[in-house]
């Protein structure tokens, strides 16, 4: 299986790890196409070949119209580079503060997968937390200020939509390095780390390893990229590198300003193109509560909510409770270090007093993502495989954007790419 693992030498941001995965040759094409379709104006991309301290890697930039000079915590941005430019054209206005709804809105008029756009409301959902915490708020009246900028929102959509592309499901993150000092922001004069900063990192469990850099190496964007992206906390004990990504900073530290981002493979497991799936690391967990009391409104809220801090699936079962009341069982599937925002979305978001919470071990199968050629067009699809069985099962988003582009109906085309992908 590859992973992906973020090295976190010179801390991480939002713009670094998005040019690093281009560096790793995700999609410029998909990714402006996505971008155009959030429909935010008062802005540009820039995507140019860079150098730190003469290690040569990418560098990726958003340009704001009105504020050029504005990034909030965000590394600061070179432009003497010759630049790519993206022009989306939008309806929107760079700086105004949104919360965690209005982000929410922004995210779902993308013409993005389900598994980016659940990964960008994801990174997003950690931030919350981690200002919810900072300010004493709650979470719903937490404003965004810089995380809530037309530059972070770029930044994490675009983070999202390159992992999916990439395929990327399983991702090593051991620690990240961080500076010392002050940093200067909306929010007035803050130590480093910043608050949002160490809340992320204690409520995800990421090591912060501290240099004797004057200056934020750490941005709340990028530790909150790298607590939704992990699920594994060390790398194997021998590992092969498949390709390697670099996003530069601009950031002068007396060092170079970088993120490697690497595609590895384990090299203590034999290579074996059909090799049964292994359980699931870390250990998953099942949260389980009895409802009785909900509407369908108040419970596809919470399913809406659980999915987008990071749960791996939610279901709801019919069940019968004390007297015979008719109910429903909520059914939560989770990584460990996610249990809190699990529950905190239970308590907040649904009647329940209590919940059932108990670890699992799943075979999952392996999974990538491929394509579709179909006549009218192309379709994106997850190939599945367990020893010698395998499935492509097409992406509903996809199919319906096809189906919206083409006029040919939803059913039809997905029988046709099941068809064309599975043949008997």
């Amino acid at each position: 299986m590859k992973l992906l693992y973020l090295e976190g030498a010179s801390g991480i941001s939002g713009d670094m790890t998005v040019a690093a995965l281009l560096d790793l040759g995700a999609s410029r094409e998909k990714l402006d196409a996505v971008l155009e379709s959030l429909h935010l104006e008062g802005y540009h991309c820039h995507v140019s070949q860079s150098q730190s301290y003469s290690i040569a890697g990418v560098h990726f930039g958003v340009h704001l119209h009105e504020h050029p000079q504005e990034h909030g915590h965000e590394h600061a941005h070179d432009h003497a580079h010759e630049h790519e430019h993206t022009h989306p054209h939008a309806h929107d206005h760079a700086h105004v503060h949104r919360n965690l709804h209005d982000v929410y809105e922004v995210i779902d008029r993308g013409t993005m997968t389900d598994r980016a756009r659940a990964l960008a409301k994801k990174i997003f959902r950690i931030v919350a937390e981690a200002e919810s915490k900072a300010h004493g708020l709650p979470i719903e009246e937490v404003h965004f200020h810089e995380v809530g900028a037309i530059d972070s929102i770029v930044d994490i959509v675009s983070t999202a939509v390159l992992v999916d592309d990439l395929g990327i499901t399983e991702c090593v993150v051991t620690g990240l390095a961080e500076g010392t000092g002050f940093v200067t922001c909306q929010h007035g004069t803050l130590p480093v780390p910043v608050p949002a900063v160490l809340n992320i990192a204690e409520a995800h469990n990421i090591p912060l390893r501290t240099t004797d850099v004057n200056g934020e190496m750490v941005t709340p964007t990028g530790i909150a990229i790298a607590a939704a992206l992990r699920t594994r906390t060390k790398l194997p004990s021998a590992w092969r590198i498949l390709k390697t990504g670099i996003g530069i900073g601009t950031r002068d530290f007396g060092r170079p300003n970088l993120l490697r981002a690497m595609l590895i493979e384990d090299a203590e497991t034999p290579a074996a193109p059909c090799a049964p799936a292994t359980p699931d690391a870390p250990r998953l967990w099942v949260l389980e509560t009895n409802i009785d009391d909900a509407t369908g409104e108040t419970l596809g809220h919470a399913m809406e909510l659980l999915f987008a801090a990071g749960a791996r699936d939610v279901c709801y079962i019919p069940c019968f409770m004390k007297k015979n009341r008719p109910a429903w069982m909520l059914w939560c599937l989770a990584d460990e270090h996610l249990i809190p925002a699990m529950e905190e979305i239970l308590f907040s978001h649904t009647e329940t007093i209590g919940v059932r919470r108990y670890p699992v071990e799943r075979s999952a199968m392996q999974r990538s993502a491929t394509e579709i050629s179909l006549p009218c067009g192309t379709v994106r699809a997850k190939r599945c495989a367990w020893g010698d069985t395998v499935r492509v099962y097409p992406e509903y988003e996809s199919v319906k954007n096809l189906s919206a582009a083409t006029g040919i109906d939803f059913g039809t085309l997905y029988n046709e790419a099941r068809a064309a992908a599975n043949p008997t």
